[in-house]
């Protein structure tokens, strides 16, 4: 194994251990460690992201699913619903100004960053077994979009819409949104290989590396207490939106 490959594994398996801590933000660090690190073209980094993610949070999920931290309705009717939006997203996402995409991501990470950080007390102590069908199929398919487009697996956007709007427990939206993002990655993978193709010696390593690290973080996140893993989750979406963000207006000086 090269110096090179080494160490894009083992950015991978930290990748993992945030993907399965947090619920989300991997697929963000994903696709710049693979263009920095592994000198991976980006649209094939986006599309070998998805396929990654999409492991990684399977495998993540079995530590939530163990605990009892998995709404298993609302999580297959919203990935289902976001894989329409995602393979949608990844037959369109290749045809559009990358800048414009990241650009538009970056706003929203900040946005739902700063709002898991203050909470929203009206939600405090509500929580319900069941979210409204039309909501999770409308919330599904916007998140599944966005998943397409950019090659994020969107636990950013899934679990502060289980948590602040549907009045779910941190810790169950953060093993529900594992199930929703593996299954809208894999939708989104589909519609860019149309298009795109991968390094699949490069994808099947990165991958093995970052279901270690997933399984890791997944197992970490049940010693958490729900507020702080919110809190946490924010903070940590926040510095991921400001970087990308930072990096877009870079590109455009």
């Amino acid at each position: 194994m090269t110096a090179t490959l080494a160490l894009t594994a083992a950015a991978a398996a930290a990748v993992g251990v945030a993907l399965g801590l947090f619920g989300g933000g991997g697929s963000i660090l994903m696709v710049p460690m693979l263009m920095y690190i592994a000198g991976v073209p980006g649209k094939s980094a986006i599309a070998m992201s998805l396929l990654v993610v999409a492991v990684t949070s399977v495998t993540a999920l079995i530590s939530h699913a163990r605990a009892g931290q998995v709404r298993w309705r609302t999580g297959l009717i919203f990935g289902a619903a976001g894989m329409a939006g995602a393979y949608g997203g990844g037959l369109i996402g290749p045809h559009l100004p990358e800048q414009l995409l990241l650009g538009a991501f970056a706003v929203m990470m900040v946005t739902t960053a700063i709002a898991m950080i203050r909470g929203r007390q009206a939600f405090d102590g509500e929580t319900r077994e069941h979210l409204p069908l039309s909501k999770i199929i409308l919330d599904g398919v916007i998140v599944g979009v966005v998943t397409g487009l950019v090659g994020a697996g969107g636990g950013f956007l899934v679990v502060p819409a289980l948590v602040l709007l549907g009045g779910m427990p941190m810790a169950a939206a953060v093993g529900t949104s594992l199930l929703v993002i593996g299954m809208k990655s894999l939708a989104g993978l589909a519609g860019y290989l149309s298009t795109v193709s991968i390094d699949w010696h490069l994808a099947a390593v990165v991958t093995v590396a970052a279901a270690v690290g997933g399984l890791l973080g997944g197992r970490r996140a049940e010693q958490v207490s729900p507020d702080r893993l919110r809190k946490a989750f924010g903070w940590f979406v926040l510095v991921m939106g400001a970087f990308v963000m930072a990096q877009q207006i870079i590109a455009l000086a």
